[in-house]
């Protein structure tokens, strides 16, 4: 069979409400709207004896051990749960910032969790798929089949594809690395505590561009405030998004240190981009800038 190749999107909490810490595990219950860029890592297979994985890209050197890496993890949980299943020689390529809070480990892992059933004929929700999925990470599961939709939970309930209009997008990654853990420390929440703050807005399926922005402004992220302390150039990345024309709403990404603004159209987000890049060039800053659609 021949090379197997398959993207790793990078994964956008467009809101991220935490509801409180569960008595029962110790993890947090979150509700939150993820969109997906079209852009991201990109993950091949060849088919063979063994398993092993080479990465390289620009932000290949920070990934870690190969032994712990997430793509690692979930062919070996899948292999656990199915006999005689066909591994091979993975390549990772790798272009999305690390422990930036854009799920890029767990895209990785999904990506090879996608691979793995196709080579060995397996439908994307064979329960062997998700099980592998939700014991790789809390992020893996939403990144299986990567459209927007909520998830709720520890990560393990996922809602069905919500088919918004796609958001022209800008992503900022200051460069500083923000593990999830300080983070969730920071917000200080005790086991069985439930934390404050208003429901999450509905959204129906098929919401148009200007629905989407409406429904999701009201919400929030509710990891920025602590990871602020923990980052405070996150600041400076929203304040940049902020100053844009166009800019409809500026938000911190999952535990950060990666923020998003949207704008209304994607001329508007392009041209965005290219002026924070050069703001970042004249203060010899090096920041991770892109413009996306999220879907």
């Amino acid at each position: 069979m021949s090379v197997l190749v398959t993207r790793a999107p990078a994964k956008i909490n467009l809101t991220l409400h935490v509801l409180g810490r569960r008595a029962g595990d110790g993890y947090h219950e979150l509700e939150s709207l993820v969109a997906f860029t079209g852009r991201g890592d990109t993950l091949s297979l060849v088919p063979g004896d063994g398993l092993t994985l080479d990465v390289s890209g620009p932000t290949a050197g920070p990934v870690g051990p190969l032994d712990d890496n997430l793509v690692v993890r979930a062919a070996l949980g899948l292999a656990r749960s199915v006999p005689g299943l066909r591994l091979g020689a993975f390549h990772l390529v790798k272009r999305l910032p690390v422990a930036a809070g854009i799920g890029g480990g767990s895209s990785d892992a999904a990506a090879a969790l996608r691979l793995l059933a196709r080579l060995n004929d397996l439908s994307i929700d064979h329960p062997a798929i998700i099980e592998a999925a939700g014991a790789t990470g809390a992020d893996v599961p939403v990144c299986l089949a990567p459209r927007g939709r909520m998830m709720r939970g520890a990560g393990e309930n996922v809602g069905p594809a919500l088919n918004f209009s796609p958001l022209p997008a800008v992503l900022i990654n200051p460069g500083v690395p923000v593990e999830t853990a300080p983070v969730f420390k920071a917000l200080g929440l005790a086991v069985g505590e439930r934390h404050a703050g208003d429901d999450h807005p509905l959204l129906a399926p098929g919401l148009g561009l200007d629905a989407t922005l409406a429904a999701i402004t009201p919400a929030r992220n509710d990891l920025e405030a602590p990871a602020l302390t923990v980052a405070p150039v996150i600041a400076d990345a929203l304040a940049a998004l902020r100053g844009q024309n166009g800019c409809r709403l500026a938000r911190m990404s999952g535990s950060g240190a990666t923020v998003f603004g949207l704008f209304a159209n994607r001329s508007d987000a392009v041209r965005a981009a290219a002026q924070i890049r050069a703001q970042i060039r004249a203060m010899q800053t090096s920041w991770w800038v892109q413009s996306a659609l999220l879907r």
